[in-house]
């Protein structure tokens, strides 16, 4: 059983003399950016291969380390499974200014006002995912929250919001803010008629939590069909899904998450997504 400050539920739950580490430190902001933007691209290729694409649409955007006023997004009409590191475009959050990274192509006007409202608002946010998904499209046109039917849906236990008044293509800053404020202090978002949102303290974090409302919505589309057949549902109760959210739903254990898909895309290209050289950033900055 888990016992809060004994030990973090990364050491618990690793069986051995070893636990799996969480969060790693570095010595410099030049060093976390590159391995901050190689996940960032190790994650685009994630959401290639789960098929979560749909034309030009969807970002991913972080936080840089040392400019924290500025944030690193995609660029515009770039498939996701052919992004790397060095494609990714360094923007002022208030001005949107291209100040770093790639100048050969625009970013997603859109993409920018929903992350810049989020980054803007919410300085624990270090990430931000957003992606138009089969399942998360789908189930987001009830404007429902998520039941807790599975022990991992529990990551999100009140903490994840629904955006109910779409607005229509995001090409004002106001549409921005209301996305900003349906989200307010949780992980995750469903926007109705939209797509799924979801943030982090890494990105990391952050697309592992995407991964996961993913399926969840998609385990729910599949149990509520179930249900409407007469089959019955069985929900996980408030005092254990509080339980499992406060166990598993950590920054360090939600980054751990993702490392094994991480690990699984730097093999399948042999890594080729790392291309960020930091050095010749901090020369043009």
């Amino acid at each position: 059983m888990f016992i809060p400050g004994t030990s973090t539920a990364l050491q618990q739950i690793s069986h051995g003399p070893f636990a799996l580490q969480g969060i790693p430190m570095f010595p410099s902001f030049s060093e976390k950016r590159q391995s901050q933007l190689n996940h960032m691209a190790a994650a685009f290729r994630y959401f290639n291969r789960h098929g979560y694409v749909e034309g030009m649409s969807g970002n991913i955007t972080a936080r840089d380390p040392e400019y924290t006023n500025a944030f690193w997004i995609n660029p515009l009409g770039v498939h996701f499974g052919l992004l790397k590191a060095s494609d990714m475009i360094l923007l002022d959050a208030d001005a949107g200014a291209v100040i770093g990274g790639n100048r050969s192509r625009p970013a997603n006007a859109a993409g920018f006002l929903i992350h810049k409202s989020i980054h803007l608002a919410r300085g624990d946010v270090q990430a931000v995912c957003h992606a138009r998904t089969i399942h998360g499209r789908a189930y987001s046109t009830f404007g429902k929250p998520l039941e807790m039917l599975t022990q991992d849906v529990c990551n999100v236990f009140k903490a994840h919001s629904v955006y109910a008044n779409y607005g229509g293509m995001v090409l004002g800053e106001e549409e921005g803010r209301n996305i900003a404020s349906a989200l307010g202090r949780n992980k995750a978002c469903i926007m109705m008629n939209h797509g799924l949102l979801t943030v982090g303290s890494t990105v990391d974090e952050a697309s592992y939590l995407f991964g996961l409302m993913e399926r969840s919505c998609q385990i729910q589309l599949l149990a509520d069909a179930a249900a409407s057949n007469g089959k019955e549902k069985k929900l996980i109760g408030d005092n254990e899904a509080a339980y499992n959210f406060k166990v598993a739903s950590d920054a360090e254990n939600l980054y751990a998450e993702f490392q094994p898909d991480y690990g699984y895309e730097e093999a399948v290209c042999n890594g080729e997504f790392k291309d960020f050289d930091p050095f010749a950033f901090l020369a043009r900055h």
